[in-house]
């Protein structure tokens, strides 16, 4: 069965109705905060409760949900993990941890700045891929929902859910800024001159030769995160 997509949440689903404003709509992982580094730090709690082989055999299941989901399920991983190793107490500590992780300290320097000078401009949307439990936990603890007021979208395809984000945030024109070249291709097939896609090259997907060359540039591209607050739109 499909992967039916969904938003998480607005209070009440609530519609706010900007019609004269355009809307900026901001990533997360590798655009607000350095999700890389987060992973490495995971990887080595990994290794200090559970061992080498534990980590490599958490992250394959990590990478076969990935596959399968199409975003990035860390509990979900442990979860499978523990499925396996049924009675190791030191799986509720992983849970702890990923949950308890300091995420306010790995945002990019600038992030929460960049976006207090877009609000002066106009409404910002928090616009993510992930799980519904992780991703909502990361953007609450590192500070990025209060940032926004609230104003956060979590979906499975983020770049699908065009017709949604309209409903919610109906705008003439939108401002997308991603470390994803495919996804702001995507965005960008859909609504077309209506938004100006800017590239954020953050992260190793941002900074994948490969990747970089198999889409065209978006309509704006920046080295980092903090660049966002001065530029000229």
């Amino acid at each position: 069965m499909p992967v039916r997509d969904s938003s998480l949440p607005l209070p009440n689903d609530q519609i706010t109705r900007i019609p004269d404003s355009p809307v900026f709509l901001v990533d997360v992982d590798e655009t607000l905060i350095n999700n890389d580094a987060i992973c490495e730090d995971l990887k080595q709690h990994l290794v200090e409760t559970v061992g080498e082989d534990g980590k490599e055999r958490y992250w394959d299941l990590f990478e076969r949900l990935f596959m399968d989901l199409g975003y990035a399920d860390y509990l979900g991983a442990l979860q499978l993990y523990r499925l396996e190793h049924l009675g190791d107490n030191r799986l509720s500590g992983i849970a702890s941890y990923l949950l308890q992780y300091p995420f306010r300290d790995r945002l990019y320097p600038g992030a929460l700045a960049a976006i207090d000078v877009l609000r002066r401009r106009a409404p910002v949307v928090i616009l993510s891929d992930g799980d519904a439990v992780h991703q909502p936990n990361k953007i609450e603890r590192s500070g990025i929902r209060e940032a926004v007021d609230g104003h956060v979208l979590i979906y499975v395809h983020k770049e699908l859910m065009l017709e949604d984000i309209e409903r919610r945030y109906p705008a003439a024109h939108y401002v997308m800024v991603d470390d994803k070249l495919r996804i702001l291709t995507a965005v960008k097939e859909g609504w077309k001159e209506r938004v100006t896609t800017v590239f954020v090259r953050q992260g190793h997907y941002a900074l994948d030769p490969v990747l970089v060359r198999a889409f065209p540039p978006a309509d704006i591209t920046i080295e980092r995160i903090a660049d966002l607050a001065t530029l000229t739109l």
